[in-house]
């Protein structure tokens, strides 16, 4: 039996280092060539490293959350015949900091627990679960000798709601227990009467019976370690406000005309091309004011104090992902019609949302459209995507009573809400592009007018 060293390769891109996000396997476990083995993330996707060779892993070179050098040991194999480790080499690699090494003896002990042993039998399942043993020395994991696993928060989904029979629901109400915070142990996490016990006992017994109109008291706390996804959306965003001097500027646009259109668009066309949503009529509208504004469609090198204006525009569309916010660029969007962004903007959301949207798909765009859909209240005050120099926001539709032509009727209104890079883009411009925007939306034929 030999070992066989499997090095972070080179991904491209002038990349020196990815953070560790996902583990496939564990130490012992049986590898085929091409099997995941890791994920890792770079500033722009998800990179699935597979094996090259058949093998028994042996140890691995780090943990999730930590940050690895291109070129450093991710995992060490058990192979037959030589490997391409020398002898005597193959000892297991150096291991991470243990966790609370600058704070209590106590959370190091438990960061250096086996996973069978840890405090959360549900986040040992995966090691993807467990926090970073390098990164927690800022965010302590909670002390074994902290309440049981009854008083913290159930591990449930968010807007998930707790199973329980009538008998523990009606129990619960009278000593004021609000089951979403029970863990169940029950069949499918149903929540039994000796979860409440639990559930009090580890509280002190502070539940009192409602007809004080008291609620138990809350104790536990909960550290979540901020790695993978979420982190590079906290460096990108802090990234972001720090370097760019943002200006924002809200509009009110009347849509009733173009939703109008809409609603007969989809009513003749939908059935064979695909239902339109209000992203390709502004997605339009953009493409058609850019041309009269072109340091909007724009990245700013701030190291190198340059501006590239684009003929391409290359519109980012803002997307929510089980993970976080992500960006995927709908590329070219001068050259396609309606249906065309509405199948490519519908293409890449699903990309997102499944984890499959490639480094391609996320880089590259020149201007963003953000939007919240109906949550997308009356004023929001989005982040440039940086480089970019430019970000529209979409607001919900409101129907509320306007004056036309003298008489109170009943329209339908959005705010856009846009920020811009006030480095490069003067504020009269901005509010130019806007109110060319908002022109093409109030008389949607002129998007069609060449």
């Amino acid at each position: 039996m030999g070992i066989h060293i499997i090095k972070m390769p080179d991904i491209g891109e002038g990349i020196a280092e990815v953070e560790l996000v996902a583990w496939h396997v564990k130490v012992g476990d049986t590898v085929a060539e091409d099997q995941p083995l890791a994920d890792v993330m770079t500033d722009k996707a998800t990179v699935e490293i597979p094996s090259p060779v058949v093998g028994r892993v042996a140890a691995l070179g780090g943990e999730v959350g930590q940050v690895m050098a291109v070129g450093g040991e991710l995992i060490r194999l058990e192979v037959e015949g030589e490997g391409n480790v020398k002898p005597g080499a193959d000892a297991p690699p150096a291991k991470a900091p243990a966790a609370g090494q600058a704070g209590q003896a106590a959370d190091a002990q438990a960061a250096k627990m086996p996973a069978g042993q840890a405090p959360d039998a549900q986040a040992a399942k995966t090691p993807a679960a467990q926090a970073p043993e390098a990164r927690t020395a800022k965010t302590p994991q909670a002390s074994p000798a902290r309440a049981s696993d009854a008083s913290r928060p159930a591990a449930r989904q968010p807007g998930e709601k707790p199973l329980a029979s009538p008998a523990v629901r009606k129990r619960a109400w009278d000593l004021g227990i609000e089951l979403r915070y029970v863990r169940g142990s029950g069949p499918a996490g149903r929540v039994l009467h000796e979860d409440l016990d639990a559930y009090l006992q580890g509280q002190g017994g502070s539940g009192q019976a409602r007809g004080g109109a008291a609620y138990a008291e809350r104790n536990d706390e909960e550290n979540v370690p901020v790695i993978g996804l979420r982190r590079k959306i906290a460096q990108k965003m802090a990234e972001s406000k720090r370097r760019i001097p943002h200006f924002s500027y809200v509009e009110e646009i009347d849509v009733t005309e173009l939703e109008d259109l809409r609603v007969q668009l989809n009513q003749k066309w939908g059935e064979s091309r695909g239902k339109l949503t209000l992203l390709p009529l502004l997605a339009r509208a953009m493409v058609v004011a850019l041309r009269d504004f072109p340091q909007i469609n724009a990245r700013y090198d701030d190291e190198a104090g340059v501006v590239t204006r684009y003929g391409a525009v290359h519109i980012g569309i803002a997307t929510q992902s089980d993970g976080g916010l992500m960006v995927p660029v709908m590329r070219h969007a001068e050259a396609r019609d309606l249906w065309s962004m509405a199948a490519e903007i519908g293409r890449l959301a699903q990309a997102v949302r499944a984890g499959s949207a490639g480094r391609d798909e996320l880089s590259g765009s020149t201007i963003t459209i953000t939007s919240l859909g109906p949550l997308g209240g009356i004023v929001t005050t989005p982040v440039i995507n940086h480089p970019e120099v430019g970000i529209v926001g979409v607001n919900r539709i409101v129907e509320r009573p306007a004056i036309r032509n003298g008489a109170v009727v009943a329209r339908k209104l959005m705010n856009l809400s846009s920020s811009f890079d006030h480095r490069v883009v003067d504020g009269m411009d901005a509010a130019r592009f806007i109110q060319a925007v908002r022109a093409l939306l109030e008389q949607p034929a002129l998007l069609f007018v060449e």
